[in-house]
């Protein structure tokens, strides 16, 4: 799923391709995508784009006079750019959404059977903010912001980096990321930390999402972002099970559930142990290893 470094970048070239454009037509290829209908979604055509923001993991564009689009990428989502003069040929099934504009068509496409991705037309702050799951922006807020909403619950971690709620745009990939940066359990409960490993975290998160922001910015350059995912080289243990730790050379472990998994250095972030995996330790039981040297 694309997470705030991804949103951040795809506004910004969204930035330089549209603001101030009119946008004049947007076709439906899916009529899923769309989760609402008052106001009818033809009303977005012939305004121009006045504006361009973050809400969370969407993407928001105004049209001005109170009326916005709001694109939900969910998992498998991603935006791609046609030029005018482009002559790249257009994916097929794939694409759940046209949205034409005098310079170009910027096509929201759908990976998979599963169609998640979303498209809101509404009108009106309040609609708008009904959409906000209400999460602070990490690179905005204090270490105290931060540490309160982080104590709202007695949560994992990992649970409280990801939970849209308390934070803005932090997801799988990048919660991974923090939490190796700050050498800290994803199962650690967010009120059983101290005062100075939630100012590590803290830390941690901005570091690690302003260092990938820069990343992705450099990447994409002055084209339109294409290779949009979860997996990237240069992580420390996100989508790297097995593979060296980057710090100490541990093998990076993992934490499997539902679809997702998590990634952690049992050296760097867990004193050594082992975190059950939910089949694994099952299966295994008894057997299940508990530290690095039984694992050895």
């Amino acid at each position: 799923m694309p997470e705030l470094p991804d949103i951040t970048i795809y506004l910004e070239a969204l930035e330089r391709r549209i603001l101030g454009k009119p946008l004049q037509q947007v076709t439906l290829k899916n009529p899923f995508l769309l989760r609402t209908v008052d106001p009818p979604l033809a009303l977005a055509g012939g305004r121009s784009v006045v504006g361009l923001r973050r809400l969370g993991k969407r993407i928001v564009l105004d049209l001005g006079d109170g009326f916005f689009l709001v694109i939900h990428l969910m998992i498998a989502g991603r935006l791609r750019w046609l030029g005018a003069d482009s002559r790249q040929k257009r994916p097929g099934r794939i694409v759940l959404a046209e949205f034409a504009f005098p310079n170009g068509i910027l096509l929201l496409t759908e990976a998979g059977t599963r169609r998640r991705a979303s498209l809101h037309f509404v009108r009106g702050a309040e609609a708008l903010e009904d959409l906000d799951r209400g999460g602070i922006d990490v690179l905005a807020g204090t270490t105290g912001e931060f540490a309160e909403r982080l104590r709202v619950e007695n949560h994992t971690l990992k649970r409280a980096l990801t939970d849209p709620r308390l934070f803005s745009g932090i997801g799988n990939a990048y919660s991974d990321e923090i939490l190796h940066t700050a050498r800290l359990s994803p199962l650690a409960l967010s009120r059983k930390i101290t005062d100075e490993e939630v100012t590590r975290l803290h830390r941690a998160t901005h570091q690690v999402l302003t260092e990938w922001i820069a990343r992705l910015r450099v990447e994409a350059g002055e084209g339109f972002p294409e290779r949009v995912t979860a997996f990237r080289e240069g992580m420390a243990v996100h989508g790297r099970y097995g593979k060296p730790c980057p710090v100490c050379g541990t093998p990076v472990q993992r934490i499997r559930y539902a679809e997702n998994e998590t990634n952690y250095c049992a050296r760097c972030q867990t004193g050594g142990k082992l975190l059950a995996d939910r089949a694994l330790s099952r299966l295994l039981k008894g057997d299940w290893p508990k530290s690095l040297e039984e694992l050895e």
